[in-house]
């Protein structure tokens, strides 16, 4: 039975825990070239749209059957909501998978548009774009504030059936959620932690030499 065990675990490939039954999206850190420069490239959605409407984001959404990869969900996203072909946008490397309590697994990745590109946002998800140099945002410290999600299981849960019940009574995980400011723009949340670990990579790599 043990021989059989090794057979089965050591030619599987490890996933993470419950991502079969989870929501699965993908979304595209996009680099564009301005005025010689290297900037980022946000959205602002759309004001008609029932979540999160007006809020920044990168271009995104759910994987859909016939998405090949992760990454081809990002590219079909970024061209649906920016109007532009597949072949001006070029991904370059996955960023850190985020899993999340409420939205699921994201697989971000980061891109380059092309700098001939015609940009012709979707006006049904996207209100406006705007771009922000990469030199600024790699000198910038986002505010942080503490967020509290609470534990609070449902009227039968057997709490008489396992040891230290009071602990896990009102049990409180606390994370912290980034603020990113430019011009009029509020970049926080997904989007806030998905810039700040692509530009601490950066950081990293040239403290690293």
């Amino acid at each position: 039975m043990i021989d059989k065990l090794k057979h089965q675990f050591q030619s599987r490939t490890a996933t993470i825990l419950g991502s079969k039954d989870v929501m699965k999206s993908a979304v595209m850190l996009p680099l564009c070239e301005r005025h010689g420069d290297a900037h980022i490239l946000f959205e602002v959605r759309a004001f008609t749209l029932q979540s999160q409407p007006g809020e920044i984001c990168f271009p995104g959404g759910k994987v859909d059957k016939e998405d090949i990869s992760y990454a081809d969900t990002a590219k079909r996203e970024l061209c649906e909501e920016l109007g532009i072909q597949v072949q001006e946008i070029e991904v370059i490397a996955p960023l850190d998978i985020l899993v999340t309590p409420f939205r699921g697994i994201i697989y971000p990745y980061l891109g380059e548009i092309n700098k001939n590109a015609t940009l012709s946002p979707n006006p049904q998800e996207v209100d406006s774009v705007f771009t922000v140099p990469l030199s600024t945002l790699l000198e910038m410290e986002p505010e942080t504030f503490e967020t509290n999600i609470h534990f609070e299981p449902g009227k039968q849960f057997p709490f008489n059936k396992i040891p230290n019940q009071s602990k896990y009574n009102k049990r409180t995980h606390t994370f912290t959620e980034l603020f990113y400011y430019y011009d009029e723009h509020v970049i926080w949340g997904l989007t806030a932690r998905i810039l700040h670990h692509f530009l601490q990579t950066i950081k990293e790599a040239e403290t690293k030499g």
